[in-house]
């Protein structure tokens, strides 16, 4: 058994090839970057980027299973190589978008509906992990905080599920080394539902300091986006914190394939307390 995690520079790819690696399970590490690549001696690394199918062929083969990130580029010429390279089984990283209504035409969840759908109709078995929001996400105020003074937000008492990247690892860990779990599709979530006004103070009592929340109007917000996020994309994120406004629904599969809880948002907060020291 030999499996290909694609992303592997990515915050889930690279915990998961840790992961695998530790365990004894054959790893290749795929990556559009593969030079840039820090991994445990003995992993093998193979340029693979989702948006080039010309680095398909040599990075599936041999490979039995793929840990693969949803990239709608080329999904379908991704599917045609791993059945050729007789690849038996994908794991998917999706999102829980895909789960909400009007999935089809929201930007969010048309990508990670794509790759599903591709593979559904292949003759991979295929598990999907739709995830909710990641704890990752609230990385992104340490650059506010420092320049603000505050964590500025359009929707503070929006409601999210933040989930740990370690969790999302360790449930890909199981559905590839079990195959009594695969073929299913599980959405993953934290262990609670809290607003971003709540973790904005999670991390301030893992920092020691005051972080406060400011409410900013969302066209204020869409102007000052990070320029690396469509149009689309950010419209999509303003309206689903407007709707968000009780806490959102949790599930138990992270505690089902893994045999624990999930982490708390705080296990997040003191790991990355230093980005947001004062």
């Amino acid at each position: 058994m030999t499996v290909l995690v694609t992303g592997s520079r990515g915050r889930v790819g690279s915990l998961l090839v840790r992961t695998l690696h530790e365990r004894g399970v054959p790893v290749r590490a795929g990556s559009a970057a593969p030079e840039k690549l820090t991994l445990p001696e003995g992993v093998p690394s193979v340029r693979l980027a989702l948006d080039d199918p010309a680095t398909f062929p040599a990075a599936l083969d041999g490979v039995t299973s793929v840990f693969l990130y949803a990239d709608p580029s080329h999904i379908d010429a991704f599917v045609a190589q791993a059945v050729t390279a007789g690849v038996e089984h994908v794991v998917v990283m999706s999102a829980d978008a895909v789960l909400r209504p009007g999935a089809d035409s929201d930007p969010i969840a048309a990508p990670h509906l794509a790759v599903e759908r591709s593979l559904a109709a292949s003759s991979l078995t295929h598990t999907s992990l739709n995830c909710g929001a990641l704890a990752s996400n609230a990385g992104s105020w340490a650059y506010t905080l420092k320049a603000r003074g505050a964590v500025t937000h359009p929707y503070p008492d929006s409601f999210a599920d933040p989930i740990n990247e370690r969790d999302i690892a360790e449930c890909a860990y199981a559905v590839l080394t079990r195959p009594e779990l695969r073929g299913r599709s599980y959405h993953l979530t934290g262990p609670a539902s809290l607003s971003f006004r709540e973790q904005a103070a999670v991390i301030a009592e893992a920092t020691g300091r005051e972080i406060p929340m400011e409410r900013i109007a969302p066209e204020v917000w869409r102007a000052n986006k990070p320029g690396f996020m469509p149009d689309d994309i950010a419209d999509a994120l303003l309206r689903l914190w407007a709707a968000s406004t009780a806490p959102v629904p949790l599930s138990q599969d992270v505690e089902a394939l893994t045999g624990r809880p999930p982490r708390p948002f705080a296990d997040w907060a003191r790991e990355h307390a230093a980005r947001f020291a004062a």
